[in-house]
Parts: structure tokens; sequence; C-alpha cells
């Protein structure tokens, strides 16, 4: 099980990561807005502890963006703001759980294991996650940012390689055959359109674009990278 932990305080993080790695779980580690919402866009966390009041901003902010994105993980907040108010705040804005500090470790594992139990109870969809794009195995259905994306079914059989390989570069090559067979003439520019496609489908109309080229090599999916040899 994967934990991110966000907490400003350097002490309690270093608390909680010792305990939680000695108890078994990986765990890393986020101390702004910023760094908590680049590392769950990328890793999607199982479970992430965040601390309500931070340098830069009110956690809130943190579990709204997670939920808005559809990122499946369970978020437990902890903070001082402790009152029914708060913790209803808390609860409403997308905490799973809300736990005030002072805390005790043995009630933190607690919840954590009660958050975990609850996962075998719910049923989880078997869906491709980047950023905002999503992909439906089931329903063979891709939506960009909630808004559906009409993909034939060569173009789904591209996408749900490079989500299933984020952040690699996949050759065009590599693509051809997976695609469309080892038969295929290699020196077909037929990847190069149908890539050309699902920038438009995917990207057109997005600041964020998703899917890049790296020059000689091939293709990949990345929502953040704005390395100068990426081109969109």
């Amino acid at each position: 099980m994967k934990i991110l932990i966000v907490e400003d305080d350097h002490k309690l993080a270093d608390f909680l990561t010792r305990g939680l790695t000695s108890e078994g779980y990986s765990t890393d580690r986020a101390s702004s807005i910023k760094d908590a919402l680049s590392y769950v866009r990328q890793y999607q966390p199982d479970l992430i502890i965040l601390d309500r009041l931070l340098d830069d901003g009110d956690g809130l902010q943190v579990c709204r963006d997670i939920r808005h994105l559809k990122i499946p993980c369970k978020i437990l907040m902890l903070s001082a703001l402790s009152d029914v108010e708060d913790r209803v705040l808390g609860l409403r804005t997308g905490a799973d759980d809300y736990l005030g500090k002072p805390f005790h470790f043995e009630e933190l594992l607690a919840r954590i294991e009660a958050l975990t139990q609850r996962n075998h109870f719910e049923q989880v969809k078997n869906e491709l996650i980047i950023a905002d794009l999503r992909f439906d195995l089931d329903l063979l259905e891709v939506s960009r940012a909630n808004q559906s994306v009409e993909l034939t079914a060569k173009e789904l059989k591209i996408i749900e390689m490079l989500m299933r390989n984020p952040n690699r570069v996949m050759s065009r090559e590599r693509i051809l055959n997976h695609v469309w067979g080892i038969l295929e003439d290699p020196s077909t520019n037929i990847v190069d359109v149908y890539m050309a496609r699902l920038r438009r489908k995917i990207d057109d109309g997005f600041e964020v674009k998703l899917i890049k080229t790296r020059r000689g090599l091939g293709y990949l999916i990345d929502a953040k990278s704005t390395e100068s040899n990426l081109s969109t």
C-alpha cells in the first residue's frame, strides 16, 4: 500500500514516515499543495495523509482538486482544527476520514486499516487514469475532463498502450506491431497519421497537452513534462 504524507511540519512528517514504514507501508512525502498534486497525478497513491493547514494554502483545496480529477485514492485529513464544523467541512470536501491533532499513532493506524478494509467492499473500476484523461476498459470509453472522446478501435488500442506505459517513449515500430501486426509495411506513415488524429481528439482545446513526441524516437503520454526536447 502506497501512502503519501502531505505535511509541512518536518518533525511530524519524519515521525509519520518512520512509524508507517516500520508497519510495512510504502511512504512518500510532500510539503506543499503543488508538490502533493503533482505526485498524486503521476503516482496515484492508495492513501493520502493530508495536513489541513499547509504553508501554501488549505488542504481542502487538495481534496477538491483530487476529487475533481476523480483519482481513486483515500484521503485521511489531519488538523488542529478539530471542531465538529471543521470535521464536517473536511468530509464534505472529499476527505474519507478526519483526525484531529494531537493524535495517538495507534488510532491513526486503526483508521488507516479501516480505510483499507473499506476497499474490499467497494467495486474497483477497471480503468486507466492519467491527469484528467480516463479510459474505462470495460466499456471501452475514453473521456477528457469528463467530456467523452470518440475513438476508433485502433485509436483505442494506441491510447491504451500509451496509458499503460506513462512517461515511457513508445517507438513507431512498437506501436505499429501492437496495433497493425508484424506484417504491416514498416515504412508506412500510418502511425504518424493516427497519432495526429489522437492529438486533435484528446489535446485540442486543453492547455495541458498529454500526447508528446520525442523526435526520432516515438511517442509518449505525460501530463507534466515541459522538457525542451519534447514537442506538442
